[in-house]
Order: structure tokens, then sequence, then C-alpha cells
């Protein structure tokens, strides 16, 4: 299970975008990589290719997983997750609050 999950909004902690919040897009779970709305947006020049027109394009690039933290949706602060065990499954809860993240 991972400690960041598609919807969770977060804080960027380190690069050109240090403080900057948005939503998570896309985890890549694998590379340790997570995608957010807004941030870290990069311009591609493209050249034009029969139909489509070429100029600058804007495309988000993915941000390391270690470079963010979550913003609790309880507490509204950057926090750490912790994993609690019930039965089968695993929770997420927030460090600061100690509550359950739902989410």
């Amino acid at each position: 299970m991972s400690k960041i999950k598609k919807g969770d909004k977060i804080k960027v902690l380190l690069g050109k975008d240090r403080g900057k919040e948005g939503q998570v897009e896309k985890v890549f779970s694998k590379e340790g990589k997570v995608l957010i709305l807004g941030v870290n947006i990069y311009k591609r020049h493209v050249k034009k290719q029969g139909q489509t027109e070429g100029g600058i394009i804007e495309i988000p690039k993915p941000i390391n997983i270690s470079n963010v933290v979550l913003m609790c949706p309880l507490c509204k602060k950057p926090t750490r997750i912790s994993f609690k065990k019930i039965k089968d499954s695993k929770l997420r809860v927030c460090k600061k609050c100690k509550k359950e993240i739902n989410e």
C-alpha cells in the first residue's frame, strides 16, 4: 500500500515549485514518482507533423515521492503517514492529529 494515492492533496518540499500545493493525478509506484496537477510543468517545442500544429506545448512531469508531503484533510497540515492494521486491511493514519485518512 502506497502512502500517497491518487486524489490526495500534497505539498512540494523541494525543487523549482517548492511550497506549491496540488492534487495527485497519477502515482508511478515502481519509479517512486507522482504526477501533480499544475506543478512541475515544462515547455516542449514540437514540430508540425501532418494535421497537428507545431509550437510550444506545456507538459507536466512527475516528481519524486520523497520531495512531496501529504496534506492531512482533517488537520490541514503537512504530515507524514503511518499505517494501522485492522483485521485484513491497512489504514493510513496522520502522524500529527492521529486520525485515520479515509480518502
